[in-house]
């Protein structure tokens, strides 16, 4: 049977530019988010990482909810919110006081990762001392304080309890698939930058998947890189920004978003060079025609519900365009499925 309609939604980091402050990224991030709600997209994630400057998004519920005050429809949540950073009322605390500003349009996506360092672990985490080993027990913690109150409950999140914000599981291998699967939530697979284990990871949880109050049949959210422009040299050059943002990773020096480069002018090793093409697999780059051809081959080795695209592109305008023509590609795509599904209803 021809396959269904999918979502499509951003995740954002809030990166920083090089020459630019935090200041500008939140901004830009916000310019982003009224962007795509305009465009049809679903949601709209921000992610928790810590210690690195040239992403701002660390104090990520403060930001979800900034993000929430500027926009009107588009859902807003965390892609995600690292679990064994916090103490779980903490979150349901501050999950559950942005459900009750901005009631229906909150996502709780969760971590296991620390989200940053061994130094800035341990600064979080001071006497938590969770190394995400209890990351199931602080889950179902997480969930009773979302839940309604039961009577003699002797702390309770307020505002929080009864709220029951939806939770979605992230994860970059097997541990939060299988996870995902037995409790029956949805699954969003880091994809867009560890696309290693992504289908062994969907197939674990659609194997180990049972049917929950909040979901009856898995729901796959696949994560992807999109490099968009008009035409394919272009966004080749833009791509580059985060090939040169991987390889400092990689090298032990992460920072800020660089500018683009001539794609001949990247300097790399072998190894280097294929590490980082390793590690960004799961993107689509290029003009619309090739952007398409890119998420529909996606989409047909993931069977993915949702999409959710992270892009950061150097130059702001030129991101602008990439999600304009991101939904433009999804929209025609989805148009194509529809098309395809009346076609079987007809011949039948």
């Amino acid at each position: 049977m021809p396959a269904k309609s999918v979502r499509y939604s951003v995740l954002d980091l809030c990166s920083v530019r090089q020459g630019s402050m935090p200041a500008e990224a939140i901004a830009n991030t916000v310019e982003v988010a009224r962007h795509v709600e305009k465009l049809g997209y679903h949601r709209y994630w921000l992610a928790e990482h810590h210690n690195m400057v040239g992403i701002a998004s660390s104090a990520t519920s403060v930001l979800i909810g900034h993000v929430a005050s500027k926009t009107n429809t588009i859902r807003v949540g965390s892609g995600g919110i690292m679990l064994p950073n916090h103490a779980p009322i903490t979150i349901a605390e501050q999950f559950g006081t942005l459900e009750a500003l901005y009631p229906g349009r909150i996502d709780l996506g969760l971590g296991r990762a620390p989200g940053g360092d061994g130094p800035a672990a341990r600064a979080l985490r001071r006497g938590l001392g969770s190394n995400g080993e209890t990351f199931p027990q602080d889950l179902a913690e997480l969930q009773k304080f979302l839940a309604p109150s039961v009577p003699n409950q002797l702390v309770r999140a307020v505002p929080g309890e009864g709220t029951n914000v939806p939770i979605y599981l992230l994860g970059s291998s097997d541990f939060s698939a299988r996870l995902a699967g037995q409790l029956g939530l949805p699954f969003a697979f880091a994809s867009q930058f560890a696309p290693d284990y992504l289908n062994f990871a969907l197939d674990l949880y659609r194997n180990e998947f049972q049917p929950s109050e909040v979901l009856q049949q898995p729901y796959v959210i696949v994560g992807m890189n999109l490099f968009a422009a008009d035409t394919d040299e272009a966004a080749q050059r833009a791509f580059t920004s985060l090939q040169q943002r991987f390889l400092n990773l990689i090298r032990g020096v992460p920072g800020k978003v660089p500018p683009p480069v001539d794609p001949n002018e990247l300097r790399w090793t072998p190894p280097e060079q294929a590490h980082v093409s390793r590690m960004t697999r799961l993107s689509a780059v290029g003009s619309p025609a090739e952007v398409k051809a890119s998420l529909e081959a996606i989409l047909t080795e993931t069977d993915a519900d949702e999409l959710i695209m992270t892009g950061d592109l150097y130059d702001h305008a030129a991101r602008l365009r990439s999600y304009e023509i991101g939904a433009e590609v999804m929209k025609s795509i989805n148009t194509d499925r529809a098309a395809a599904l009346d076609a079987v209803g007809a011949s039948r």
